[in-house]
This record gives structure tokens, C-alpha cells and sequence, in this order.
């Protein structure tokens, strides 16, 4: 199987997935019988290092929300392994690792996933729904700290000041409710209610999607300090090419449930190397009015997942696919240093002449 990073030799990656899918059963009749499945997550791998910020982007419905998800085990995966380093987690979890020192997230009952949890936290993309309306700021940050029996009383009231301070709020505002402010301060509440438990790895789930510019580049600085201050290691999902490009030292690139590029974020946004990377790279807003800059119009919708493409499933919107790409499915390879692809057109690290074109008319290199 194929993996999709290159962790260097001294450090083994926090995070391993492997084969992840996710099928959601289609239902019909009056004794809802299953008569298909989306495949929203068909066969992902990836390697998150420690410290390190992966993006993952893609267009809607490419299954991005659903990695996240399916990693802490919000939505139950239907296949897959999903490996969290045990170094460090306590040691009921340690028991539970394998003989590489990983612990399988997948088969974990219900104490020592609760105690898993700890160190795998999510930030919510919508500020306005993951809040609840009927708790205090200071309730819904320190309700980790209650459920799992880390503080209460004053303690907690401490850490909770602590934890506003920590996102640029003032410890006050932990008697308001989150109808009192503004969806940035939302979105940092948030934040903060994920911190609580000081965990090492955080699912940002397009965290900076539903705000105002301005707002939106406060909250990416702050995940940046809160990361080199905490150690704290991100999967960081959006669709903004460009603040994904910021903040991630690697990026991955989701196309109908599958991962067809990795690379580090510099590369991926000066040589990709998928025709998908590429047509959506061309995409970009440039605010440069004199710079040359072709936008790739892909024909035709995104397939359906209930019944993809075979061979690539990028093939029928790909103005460069041949017959091989129709009968064989693209393995994910390193195809240079540190660059992953999954593409028929790739050959020797380089692309045909008339694929190159169209990166260099994009704004590529």
C-alpha cells in the first residue's frame, strides 16, 4: 500500500491512516433497505509529523469534512486504520498500542477512546452552530475540564480565564453568552474550548470559512503562535488555496473521496503536478492586475460518488486522459522527493509537454 508522505528519518509521524473509507448506506422502501452507498472517503493515506500542519483541500463534496471526522471517530469509519503515536498518552492507552508504539483509534472502546480524546481535538468550521446558545463562555470551555475530571470549582474558573487570555479574549467575558459577540470571537472561543484538555493533535475543520477577511487572517495567526507556543500538530481543512498555502508545510489535495497529491506547500503551489492540482491552483485570485493568469475551465459536473468514474476518477473531467486512465486506478506514489501523485501522466517525475503548458498558463512554474 501505498502511503501518501515521506516522514524523515527522525521523526515518525504522530498520525497514520491507512485505506480510510467511509461508505454512507442509501435507504429506500418502507423497510429501508440498502440499495447503495455514497462513497464519501474511498481509500485515503496519509502521515502527519508532530508539530506540522497538513493541509487538506479540495472542491466540495471531495470528502475532506468526512477524513477529518472519521480520524476522531466522530463518524465511524467503515474501513480503514487510523494510528495515534502512544508516546506520551496514559498508560491504559499505552497498553492498547501495537509493537510499533501506535494505537489503533478504530477498535477502541468507549473509556479509552473518551481518554484518547484528550489528545485529539476538533475546531468546528461554523462558529454560530458549535457554541451552545444556552451555556455561559465559561461553561462551554470548561465542560472538557468537568467530563474528564481535570478541574472544578475555582481551579476550573482559572483555567478558563487562562484559556480566554490564551486566544486574545478577557477572562470577563466568561459570563456572557455567544449571542454577545462577533463570529471572530466565536470562532476564538472555540479555539479555546479545544485547548482545554492540552491536546497534541487538532482537526481544524475549514475554521476561517464563515469569516470576514480581516477576521480570518487574526484567527490563522493565532492557530500559528498557539502551534509554536503548545507543540500542537493541525490538520487544517479548507478550500482557500491561499490560507491553506500560509499556514500548512504540506498539503494534500482530495478529489472524489481519494487523495491525488501530496506535496509540501511551496511545491504544490509553484510545480503540482496533478491536472487536478493544477486547474484548481488556476483558480486563484492574483492581485497582480499585469501577471499572467489563464483560468482552467473543467467540463462537466463532479462525478457522483455513488457510482464514480473507474480507473481515475478525475478522468472524465481531465482534458488530458487517455484509455489507461479509464482502466487502471493511479496508485498514490512518490514521484520526487517528498511529492506524492496519482496520475497515469507522471512519468519519471515529469509531465508531458502539453500538461506543462497549461501549469505555466496557470501561474505555475
Amino acid at each position: 500500500m501505498s502511503t501518501a508522505s515521506a516522514p524523515s528519518p527522525e521523526s515518525r509521524p504522530l498520525l497514520r491512516v491507512r485505506d480510510l473509507k467511509k461508505y454512507f448506506p442509501i435507504k429506500k422502501g418502507v423497510l429501508s433497505r440498502v440499495v447503495g452507498h455514497v462513497k464519501a472517503v474511498d481509500g485515503v493515506d496519509i502521515d502527519i509529523l508532530p508539530g506540522e500542519t497538513l493541509g487538506l483541500v479540495g472542491e466540495s463534496g471531495s470528502g475532506k469534512t468526512t477524513v477529518g471526522r472519521c480520524i476522531l471517530r466522530l463518524i465511524e469509519p467503515t474501513e480503514g486504520e487510523v494510528h495515534f503515536d502512544s508516546r506520551g498518552l496514559d498508560a491504559e492507552l499505552q497498553g492498547e498500542a501495537d509493537s510499533d508504539g501506535y494505537v489503533d483509534v478504530r477498535p477502541l472502546g468507549r473509556k479509552p477512546l473518551r481518554s484518547l480524546r484528550r489528545d485529539m481535538q476538533i475546531i468546528f468550521q461554523d462558529p454560530f452552530a458549535s457554541l451552545n446558545p444556552r451555556m455561559t463562555v465559561g461553561a462551554i470551555i470548561g465542560e472538557p475540564l468537568t467530563i474528564h475530571g481535570l478541574a472544578s470549582g475555582k481551579e476550573k474558573e482559572e483555567r478558563v480565564a487562562h484559556l480566554l487570555q490564551t486566544v486574545g479574549l478577557d477572562p470577563r467575558y466568561a459570563e456572557r453568552y455567544p449571542h454577545e459577540f462577533s463570529g471572530g470571537q466565536r470562532q476564538r472561543i472555540g479555539v479555546a474550548r479545544a485547548l482545554a484538555l492540552e491536546p497534541k493533535f487538532i482537526v481544524a475543520d475549514e475554521p476561517v470559512s464563515a469569516l470576514d477577511v480581516s477576521v480570518q487572517a487574526q484567527v490563522v495567526n493565532l492557530l500559528q503562535d498557539l502551534q509554536e507556543r503548545l507543540g500542537l500538530t493541525y490538520l487544517f481543512i479548507a478550500h482557500d488555496l491561499a490560507v491553506v498555502e500560509h499556514i500548512s508545510d504540506r498539503v494534500a489535495v482530495m478529489y472524489l473521496g481519494r487523495v491525488v497529491e501530496v506535496a509540501p506547500a511551496k511545491t504544490l503551489a509553484h510545480e503540482p503536478l496533478h491536472p487536478y492540482s493544477i486547474a484548481l491552483l488556476s483558480a486563484v485570485p492574483i492581485a497582480d492586475p499585469t501577471a499572467p493568469k489563464d483560468r482552467i475551465i473543467l467540463k462537466g459536473d463532479i462525478p457522483t460518488p455513488i457510482n464514480p468514474p473507474s480507473g481515475c476518477r478525475f478522468r472524465t473531467r481531465c482534458p488530458h486522459a487517455h484509455d489507461r486512465c479509464a482502466a487502471e486506478v493511479p496508485p498514490l506514489e512518490e514521484v520526487r522527493p517528498g511529492h506524492w501523485a496519482a496520475c497515469h501522466l507522471i512519468e519519471n517525475g515529469q509531465l508531458p509537454d502539453e500538461v506543462l503548458a497549461t501549469r505555466r498558463g496557470s501561474g505555475g512554474a
